[in-house]
């Protein structure tokens, strides 16, 4: 067992209100300069819908992620040689219109018109070329179903639906949605890291986190194609690469990163995850239905005696491991195992999970008969998103962890409302908590964690240091004693 820590984070979808604030403060922090104009390291995309850049869950359009070929796993953009033969002619690069053009306004002519009797207008033009365009994408273009027969019928997710299920999705007296806020996951098997023939992208060792060091950068943009959920970028201006860089200065600086700091949904957890590096490694090659478990079953728990041994042999300062055990990550992901991966089956081990929405119930049940409330409690296949269609996004198709999911959070849900609306018995609220694997106290600690939690609950860091400063004083604690086995 080799003990190693990572920051990883959780959005609980339940709590999104798509506001976009998070993507606001990020684009205003970190990309609101000329070039950047098209990155988008946060973003809020609607479910169903093709997300931005569009249909980025395309891998055999944008051949992201890795593989698993013969027991061993590789890039889905091809070999190293591969990648060095493509490099400067590479077919699969998103190009400006798999993303946007992006567009600025001629205030001038506002500021400037002669009078007249017509009203001037401030016509889009091209913010590279300064050219008159007509905008017809963006990063937020689908926003909460605009355009929902163009852009919730193409989710890529869908073909996982029968055809009836899809059409009922999509009627309009049973139309549904939800938010799905998306950043860097800061992957434990970057896929972006291993295409970079300059070797500019690595994972920090004082955290986990993916950064990309510009100096080292040669633009060859194999990175761009590579991360399988697009959140690697190519600055038009620089001829660079870019992207999120999970706010480090301010996680050295003892804040949250702006986008967690900002949400008005209080939804984003931050903490410590402990794993074993070995039963990371043979997760990612496990089979599709056994992706999730196989994850769950690499992380560690950080009140194990032999865990906080073997951590301390590993470099882990007992300040990471205090705050391993009060991780909100830990607990949503290992402990209570409400929060999913998105899309495990790119295979990259991403490190941001999801709790699933509890969406509403269908009107109307497939036999006609309309369902009772009590009942919807104990029935996810009652809510009006298809367990089929959650299990393509969270759980490379096995439904029967987002069911688990599911199920705890409506038996969370009746016990509550068993104890302040009434409207469930408590002996039907016990039977949920039975049925769901859960107890009284355990239902409360996730009620208070989701309903009531402070910032500091939110997100629980270590003392993090420096890049360089481990090494120039080895008192310093936080994640740095996995430095030297971190590798670009």
């Amino acid at each position: 067992m080799e003990v190693r820590a990572q920051l990883a984070s959780v959005f609980h979808l339940d709590k999104c209100l798509g506001c976009h604030t998070c993507s606001v403060v990020c684009k205003n922090l970190w990309t609101d300069r000329k070039g950047s104009e098209h990155m988008w390291w946060n973003n809020v995309e609607t479910r169903p819908g093709t997300g931005y850049p569009p249909l980025w869950e395309d891998q055999q359009r944008h051949h992201g992620g890795w593989v698993l070929a013969g027991g061993e796993l590789r890039l889905r953009l091809g070999s190293r040689p591969h990648v060095l033969d493509q490099l400067f002619q590479p077919p699969t690069l998103p190009t400006l219109d798999d993303q946007y053009e992006p567009w600025t306004y001629r205030y001038g002519d506002l500021l400037g018109a002669d009078p007249t009797k017509d009203l001037p207008t401030a016509r889009p033009v091209s913010a590279i070329t300064g050219r008159p365009i007509d905008p017809s994408a963006g990063p937020n273009w689908d926003d909460d179903l605009g355009g929902s027969a163009v852009h919730a019928a193409a989710d890529p997710n869908l073909a996982a639906l029968d055809p009836d299920e899809r059409q009922a999705l999509l009627a309009f007296d049973r139309l549904v949605f939800f938010h799905l806020p998306r950043t860097c996951n800061h992957c434990l098997n970057p896929a972006c890291a291993a295409a970079c023939p300059s070797g500019a992208i690595y994972k920090r060792g004082e955290d986990g986190i993916v950064v990309l060091a510009k100096e080292r950068c040669r633009g060859w943009r194999m990175c761009v194609p590579a991360c399988p959920y697009k959140k690697t970028f190519h600055s038009w201006l620089e001829g660079k690469s870019e992207k999120c860089i999970g706010c480090y200065p301010r996680l050295e600086s003892g804040d949250a990163p702006a986008c967690f700091h900002a949400c008005t949904g209080r939804i984003r957890y931050q903490g410590v995850l402990l794993y074993d590096a070995d039963a990371a490694a043979r997760a990612a090659r496990a089979p599709d239905e056994r992706l999730v478990d196989a994850f769950r079953d690499a992380l560690l728990d950080p009140a194990d005696p032999d865990v906080a041994a073997e951590a301390a042999r590993a470099g882990l300062g007992e300040a990471v491991l205090a705050a391993a055990r009060r991780s909100p990550v830990d607990r949503f992901v290992r402990d209570w195992e409400l929060a999913l991966p998105l899309h495990p089956e790119f295979r990259t081990l991403p490190m941001v999970f999801y709790v699933p929405p509890l969406s509403p119930v269908r009107a109307v049940r497939s036999d006609g008969a309309r369902p009772v409330s009590d009942d919807l409690l104990a029935d996810p296949a009652a809510l009006r998103i298809p367990i089929r269609y959650l299990a393509s996004l969270f759980a490379a198709g096995n439904e029967r962890v987002v069911v688990d999911a599911l199920q705890a959070l409506a038996a969370v849900r009746a016990h509550r409302r068993a104890r302040t609306a009434g409207d469930v018995t408590a002996a039907d609220a016990a039977r949920l908590l039975l049925e769901a694997g859960l107890d009284e106290a355990t239902a409360d600690a996730i009620h208070r964690l989701t309903v009531f939690p402070t910032l500091r609950e939110r997100v629980v860091h270590p003392p993090l240091a420096r890049e360089g400063e481990a090494d120039r004083d080895p008192g310093i604690q936080g994640l740095v004693g996995l430095r030297r086995r971190v590798t670009s």
